[in-house]
């Protein structure tokens, strides 16, 4: 992946694996078209280690290669456990990467429903009925929620506070519970779950780069809260490190480094425009009905309070070692974004 600064493939890292890293693995991606699973499959596809690669979506992902097997798999569709489970028993599928996530909001709440957390159901069940002994789980430091009394930086401790009235909160967290009831305690499986920050760089697309692309970026007056973001480059090299090492728990996945809400929008090159909170609700939940906005109003609690998380547990018990500081996943992005921009202007009529 493209951008300024460090190199974008990680380099190589001690290898203090726990037990399961040098025998071969048949993985299987869930949400194998989206960014993450299009990505780690790509560097999966590199690794001798990784026997077959089961890529498993409504569409086969453009990195797919030799290893890759792709089937169609809709986990909406009321068959999808008795169909992923076939899948898994016929291709030996010893590990799971679970990627159908949604990393924006959608209007289309019940589908989203049926996608998270129904389908987080019927992946587990298919796994149960077979021999996937290992799974690795998408999940988002948002969860924590936004609030007046978070402390500055949130450890895997902490519970998940996000509002739950909104469904995008809502089904992940119900995924995520789960995913951990899969791995309980002698359960004989292992279950990696990764809390990422927000995904940043030069070719991710979310609701965040859609916010930071405004021209103009609206805030809640009187607030300033501390952000922090991901490289994309690093979130995928962090699900492959969790394909490779058996570590069980939560881990947060961060880049280093937090910065404050108004340095984000001038880093971004972009205009701040503080409003009443009011204001910025009506505003929020007006262009959401119209289809026009990023998010709903819900969302406005991260322009208000804190919410970042402590990565020392990824470091520690993962090995995950960010490439990209928070400023240079933002600085990429931004970079990418004025490239694209004035390719756009250049192309415009005159």
């Amino acid at each position: 992946m493209p951008g300024a600064g460090p190199p974008s493939s990680p380099p190589p890292r001690p290898d203090t694996t726990l037990v399961g890293t040098t025998r071969a693995r048949n993985v299987a991606v869930t949400g194998a078209a989206s960014f993450l699973g299009a990505h780690l499959i790509g560097l999966l596809e590199e690794d001798p280690r990784i026997t077959r690669i089961v890529a498993l979506d409504t569409s086969s992902p453009k990195t797919a290669g030799a290893k890759t097997r792709a089937y169609e798999l809709d986990l909406t569709h009321p068959t999808a456990e008795d169909r992923a489970g076939e899948i898994f028993g016929s291709e030996r599928v010893d590990t799971l990467v679970h990627l159908a996530f949604l990393e924006s909001p959608t209007h289309a709440v019940a589908w989203a429903h049926e996608l998270e957390s129904v389908g987080t159901m019927h992946a587990l069940n298919a796994c149960r009925r077979t021999n996937v002994r290992k799974l690795v789980l998408w999940s988002q430091t948002l969860l924590y929620g936004a609030h007046p009394t978070n402390p500055n930086f949130l450890s895997e401790r902490h519970p998940l506070r996000a509002d739950r009235s909104a469904a995008f909160f809502a089904d992940k967290i119900e995924a995520e519970t789960e995913a951990v009831r899969f791995g309980r305690p002698g359960s004989g499986r292992c279950v990696t779950v990764l809390r990422t920050a927000a995904l940043l760089g030069p070719t991710v697309s979310n609701y965040l780069t859609r916010y930071l692309g405004r021209e103009v970026v609206p805030t809640v007056l009187g607030f300033d809260p501390l952000w922090q973001f991901v490289h994309e480059a690093d979130a995928v090299a962090a699900f492959k490190l969790a394909v490779d090492r058996d570590a069980p728990g939560v881990f947060n996945v961060v880049g280093s480094g937090v910065l404050p809400l108004t340095t984000v929008i001038k880093l971004a090159g972009r205009r701040g425009v503080p409003l009443p909170r009011s204001v910025l609700g009506t505003l929020a939940s007006t262009l959401w009905l119209a289809g026009v906005g990023e998010a709903p109003a819900g969302f406005l609690d991260y322009l208000q309070y804190v919410c970042v998380a402590d990565g020392d547990r990824a470091r520690d018990g993962l090995g995950f070692v960010p490439l990209y500081t928070t400023r240079e996943a933002l600085l990429d992005f931004a970079s990418a974004l004025h490239l694209r921009e004035a390719h756009l202007l250049a192309e415009a009529p005159q």
